[in-house]
């Protein structure tokens, strides 16, 4: 099968797409015909191999342990493993998966639901990661409540795309920080308001918000505190920088010292994939409160090209690899 591998961390220049052999599910797998892979800043990180951190906690040391990359992944159902119940080759299906950049790819079945039946393979494959990532910062740790103000910061990107929809959804009023190129598409998924980040310093302490969901790691703790009512939430999704060793993981592994003693939340996120939060991805989907936003696709072959787009970091939504 064709399929973008490393054999050793590096920039793009170490990815090549070549025929490799196709995984062999195990009794409790499910080996899925990828018609879809979504790439996200993941795919960077495991690429480079940065921050170490990376490497450190179990995807290899000297050299990546899974060759393939991509996580996110829809497709269908080719075979299933002998434990299997819940799936049946023929099945639509969406999730993540360790190596979805390939014509195969392969994992335990708790990785996947049904896909969205509103759902094209092409936004299904942008959902998991980014979708699950924001449905955990806004309702579980972030704990929204109708009638709240809040912000999302990197709101045109994938997790905060995803954000400004689920807030809206919950009956929040979203403001979300963004480029001036990505005012419009930000707003009309929902946001009452937006700020342009390099016009407007939203941390001058002039408004305050309940909740705060920055994806985009731009702006200092302390400044992002100051826009927090007294017992509002910050929640640290992602951002780059932050040295090769931790990088983005140090302002989530910082915040919560930062609150201690104070009615304010700094929460760094850190969850489990679990089937059951992609289940509840699906009801939003299905039930139109949210939709993937895709900036462009690119066909398997050319996902050097998507990956160099991607270290531009200027990605509406998601980028997603099409697989034939």
């Amino acid at each position: 099968m064709q399929a973008v591998v490393r054999d050793r961390y590096g920039e793009v220049d170490v990815v090549a797409v070549r025929d490799i052999e196709a995984p062999v599910p195990g009794d409790s797998d499910v080996l899925i015909r990828v018609r879809a892979a979504g790439v996200e800043p993941g795919v960077w990180h495991m690429m480079t191999g940065r921050p170490y951190l990376v490497r450190v906690i179990g995807f290899g040391l000297r050299a990546p342990k899974v060759k393939v990359l991509g996580r996110d992944v829809a497709g269908i159902v080719a075979t299933v493993g002998k434990d299997v119940r819940q799936f049946q080759p023929g099945d639509k299906v969406f999730g993540t998966v360790d190596g979805s950049f390939a014509e195969f790819a392969c994992a335990d079945a708790a990785g996947f639901a049904l896909k969205p039946g509103n759902l094209t393979f092409e936004q299904a494959a942008a959902a998991p990661i980014s979708g699950m990532t924001a449905l955990v910062a806004v309702r579980d740790r972030g704990k929204l409540q109708p009638g709240q103000r809040v912000l999302v910061a990197g709101a045109g990107g994938g997790v905060g795309s995803f954000a400004v929809q689920l807030a809206k959804a919950m009956g929040a009023h979203v403001t979300g920080v963004c480029s001036a190129s990505k005012g419009d598409l930000v707003r009309s998924i929902g946001a009452d308001e937006i700020i342009d980040y390099a016009r407007d310093d939203f941390t001058d302490g002039t408004r305050q918000y309940d909740l705060i969901i920055d994806t985009a790691g731009r702006r200092p703790l302390s400044r992002l505190r100051r826009c927090l009512t007294t017992d509002g939430a910050l929640v640290i999704v992602g951002g780059e920088g932050g040295g090769r060793w931790l990088g983005r993981f140090q302002r989530q592994l910082l915040a919560p010292l930062r609150s201690i003693r104070r009615q304010q939340k700094l929460i760094g996120l850190m969850f489990s994939e679990t089937q059951d939060l992609l289940q509840a991805l699906t009801e939003a989907i299905e039930a139109g409160k949210v939709t993937p936003i895709i900036d462009r696709t690119y066909p398997l072959s050319q996902a050097t090209d998507a990956i160099r787009h991607l270290e531009q970091g200027h990605t509406s939504g998601k980028l997603v690899l099409t697989v034939p």
